[in-house]
């Protein structure tokens, strides 16, 4: 979450008056529904119609979100929404104007205002951030994301190669994203020095076709340029531009585990430097929580298969165990690290590792939200 997204979700002036109101209604009406519980515990500060009250009347300079604006409402978990609501802003390293609401609503109830205030972003269009799995390491995710990562690739073998990629994601508008990846890659056979250079650069779109939270389903397609930027002559590229399109597919299996796939190709240019390959890959994990709202640990494990299009070709079979771990209390800073293993082609494959280090920026900068 952004700081100036949920920074103040629940009104601290007049917070006792408002607990008040919520224990006498209770006596009455024990099932309120979300349009009245947000009108008790959240409208004094955020208004009627979820646009944020003045400052005049909420007595602080604090900007308030708008949660009739989808590109704030949207992109976060139910689960980041409730955690704020329940222990208060500092929870995830917001303002501490947010106050906490969990000794004043039941857990129905907190989730029903949460509810009730992702409801002011009426355009259907906008995938729900339920459905932005945890990112695995080969595997593409369905989601549109705003997020930077600078990703490791290391194989020690008879020869040493070592790849850093920088990739910069951004979203356009409520389905769509664009990707650039530049990859930078040092390689050295036994014996020799290390040669270092720029990879082949990748420029990719992605569009969601399809997404529901009541299925816990989303499908994306998506398709990439690969550019033949890096030296043929030293090993560091290809020499042939390529065209990758894919399809990702991503499911919700109860509150805090998934599924990820990825199906497409590798398409050469030019047909006669390069064959054309075709790729299946898949991820399952599930999260779990340090504590109530605590750091986020996510085991992995992956299955990969590539077969080039050529008739009497082997299907290279990988397994990637992995773990992805948040960093900082906003849980925009993740870390994850993981070995490829090859299952099948042993003779001419090597193991690798595999790192990340992400950043969504969208949430916040790199210094934001650690305490």
């Amino acid at each position: 979450m952004q700081s100036s997204r949920l920074t103040v979700v629940v009104c601290a002036c007049a917070l006792s008056a408002l607990v008040a109101g919520i224990a006498d209604a209770q006596t009455t009406t024990p099932d309120r529904s979300g349009e009245e519980l947000y009108r008790f515990a959240c409208a004094a500060c955020h208004g009627a119609d979820g646009t944020g009250a003045p400052q005049s009347q909420v007595g602080f300079d604090d900007p308030l979100p708008d949660f009739t604006d989808c590109s704030f409402n949207t992109p976060e978990a139910a689960a980041d929404w409730f955690a704020v609501a329940h222990d208060g802003g500092p929870v995830r390293a917001f303002s501490r104007r947010m106050p906490a609401f969990g000794g004043a609503l039941t857990v129905a109830e907190l989730e029903r205002t949460v509810e009730r205030v992702r409801g002011f972003c009426e355009d259907a269009a906008w995938p729900r951030g339920d459905l932005n799995f945890p990112r695995a390491l080969v595997t593409e995710k369905a989601f549109p994301e705003n997020e930077a990562l600078v990703t490791t690739a290391i194989q020690t073998a008879s020869s040493r190669e070592v790849t850093n990629a920088l990739i910069y994601e951004r979203r356009i508008g409520a389905r769509s994203q664009w990707e650039v990846q530049v990859p930078l890659t040092m390689q050295a056979a036994e014996g020799s020095q290390w040669r270092r250079g720029l990879g082949d650069v990748a420029v990719a779109l992605k569009h969601v076709l399809f997404h529901s939270i009541n299925s816990g389903s989303i499908v994306s397609v998506a398709g990439e340029v690969v550019l033949p930027t890096g030296k043929e002559s030293e090993g560091l590229g290809s020499g042939v531009m390529k065209f990758e399109p894919f399809i990702a597919a991503g499911q919700m299996l109860g509150s805090s585990s998934f599924v990820q796939t990825q199906v497409g190709a590798e398409i050469p240019r030019l047909r006669d430097r390069a064959e054309t390959e075709a790729f299946w890959r898949g991820a399952a994990g599930t999260t779990f929580v340090q504590g109530e709202f605590g750091r986020s640990w996510t085991p992995i494990i992956e299955l990969t298969a590539l077969r080039e299009l050529e008739r009497g070709r082997p299907v290279e079979w990988d397994v990637v165990p992995q773990l992805q771990v948040s960093l900082s209390r906003r849980q925009h800073i993740l870390v994850s690290g993981g070995v490829r293993i090859p299952l099948s082609e042993r003779g001419e494959r090597h193991t690798q590792v595999l790192t990340y280090v992400l950043w969504d920026w969208f949430d916040g900068g790199l210094r934001d939200g650690w305490r």
